[in-house]
Order: structure tokens, then C-alpha cells, then sequence
């Protein structure tokens, strides 16, 4: 990981970046308080990963038992294939290590997905343990209760995550308003 110190090294960087959708799943997704807008905008970070060409990486929790992706999230990773996990952080399962190593030095991850309070924030405890940059998009996590996803947040923050916003990383990682990647996301933002 990068040990690239200041301010400047929280900006994200489309070279650095990679998208990290965690467990948006058929049979737990509809128990997510605002669970549209956990969808709506995890979506809108996989069709910004494909614009600008940045990894993203999908995982379930026990999909056995879960359930698949959802298809929206699947349409929108063309390619990707989800980790099936059964640790709730992604960090401790060794397939989701090697996802992460094979896309070559990526040190920042934007975080999305469910649930806030469980996987998504020992997802996030572990790439900071590893030395990850790590933004949450704090309007793509959800929880069961909306109390939950606000202490997962908490966390999160207090632990050295930078708690921002879906628009916040997109405008962020798209850098100006003038090249063709911003045209193409333009119309999904409206």
C-alpha cells in the first residue's frame, strides 16, 4: 500500500482507485432501510468504475443462504463476477485478498454496499489495517435500521475512513467537466 502521507493522498485518483460493492443481495437487500438508495447509488459507482475503466470488485455474504447479487448490480459490473464469502469482512477471506492483489497496486477504495454496521464496516477496519485509503460513500451503505447504519458510519470515520458521499467520489474521480467520461455520467446524475 502507498505511503503517500498529507491531505493530497485522500483525493481520489482514478490511477489508485477501485470500486468495492459488499454484499447487495436478493434476500437481504430488501430488509435495508432506504434500500433504493443504497441500490440506486451503489449502481451509479459500478457505472462510473466502467467509464473510467477502474476495478470493481462484488462479493456476497453466504449466498447460499442470501442469495445472489441483485441483477441491477450485476448489469452495471458487466464482467465481474461476485466473491462468495462466509467472514464478514471481506479482508478475511482469501479469495477477495487475491481479487485485490491482481489489480496491481490499486490503494484506494471507494466502499458501498451492506451492511453498514456488520460487513461493510469490518470490510473497511481491515483495508485500513492494510494501509487502504478508504472513502465510504455514506449514501450507497445500509443497514436494517437506520440507528445501525449511522453507528457503522461512526465507526468507520472515528477508525480514519473518509465518510463522503456517491456524487462526492464521482465528481471527485472524474476530475472536470469537459472529457468525454463526464458527458457520459452526466445523465445518470441528473
Amino acid at each position: 500500500m502507498s505511503e503517500r502521507m498529507g491531505a493530497a493522498s485522500n483525493v481520489l485518483d482514478p490511477e489508485r482507485a477501485a470500486i468495492v460493492i459488499v454484499d447487495l443481495q436478493e434476500k437481504l437487500l430488501p430488509a435495508i432501510a432506504d434500500r433504493e438508495r443504497v441500490l440506486r447509488n451503489s449502481v451509479l459507482l459500478l457505472h462510473l468504475a466502467e467509464t473510467l475503466g477502474l476495478p470493481a470488485v462484488l462479493t456476497t455474504q453466504y449466498s447460499r443462504g442470501l442469495g445472489p447479487t441483485v441483477p441491477d448490480v450485476l448489469a452495471a459490473a458487466p464482467g465481474v463476477a461476485p466473491l462468495d464469502k462466509v467472514s464478514f469482512g471481506c479482508f478475511g477471506d482469501p479469495a477477495f485478498l487475491a481479487r485485490l492483489a491482481a489489480l496491481g497496486g490499486r490503494d484506494q477504495l471507494v466502499v458501498a454496499g451492506i451492511e453498514s454496521h456488520i460487513c461493510v464496516a469490518q470490510t473497511v477496519l481491515g483495508a485500513l489495517e492494510r494501509g487502504y485509503g478508504v472513502h465510504v460513500a455514506s449514501d450507497a451503505v445500509g443497514s436494517r435500521t437506520e440507528d445501525n447504519r449511522a453507528v457503522g458510519l461512526r465507526r468507520m470515520e472515528r477508525a480514519g475512513a473518509l465518510v463522503s458521499s456517491t456524487e462526492m467520489a464521482i465528481y471527485e474521480l472524474l476530475g472536470r467537466s469537459d472529457g468525454a467520461a463526464f458527458k457520459k455520467m452526466l445523465p445518470l446524475l441528473k
